[in-house]
């Protein structure tokens, strides 16, 4: 036999189910759709900002991420903020030099709601208009006219490193397009 305190205890239990129900739901809505990499931190679109410039990361197509195991995450709105930043960080941040250290930048052909995430290493890069101007967008295969991540990597700090020069007004000439000076790279985490 039910006791009617123990009734109403289930009934208000079953109601207040019947009640949170739509609650889960809304807050599951809410959870980002796309399927993140083993080890990647979320990016909440047009709300992270780029570790280095401090933009907000809106283009999919040019997001990037640094993450050590150690806890440490960079989230990136340009390969070429990625690359500098590391360039810059590498003497006083040394788990950017960890060999578990992970990095993903995304494809170009991402879609709106689900980004690809390729290896920057292993990955492929065409000239095309970036947000930070670094001009380099992520492919997975080897096109006709696509650079590998070393040759990249060679143009995007050539490039900082003369953007750096006339801020300091080492340069005379705002003309950067013959600047091909050699940078010195940190070696570590094989990036």
């Amino acid at each position: 036999m039910d006791s009617p305190p123990r009734r109403v205890f289930f009934s208000r239990i079953a109601v207040g189910g019947l009640l949170l129900t739509p609650l889960a739901s809304l807050l599951a809505a809410c959870q980002p759709r796309t399927q993140w990499p083993s080890g990647m931190a979320v990016i909440y679109w047009d709300r992270d900002t780029c570790t280095h410039c401090g933009m907000v990361i809106s283009d999919r197509r040019f997001a990037a991420q640094i993450n050590a195991d150690s806890g440490q995450v960079r989230k990136f709105d340009d390969i070429g903020c990625l690359l500098t930043w590391l360039r810059d960080q590498a003497a006083t941040q040394p788990w950017t030099s960890a060999e578990t250290m992970r990095f993903w930048v995304a494809a170009r052909d991402n879609s709106a709601e689900h980004p690809t995430w390729l290896d920057p290493r292993t990955a492929h890069y065409l000239a095309q208009s970036s947000p930070m101007g670094y001009n380099f967008v992520a492919v997975a295969q080897a096109q006709a006219d696509s650079l590998t991540f070393a040759l990249m990597r060679e143009r995007v700090l050539a490039r900082s490193a003369a953007q750096n020069a006339v801020r300091h007004g080492a340069m005379h000439s705002h003309d950067m397009s013959d600047t091909h000076e050699p940078q010195e790279i940190p070696t570590g985490a094989n990036f």
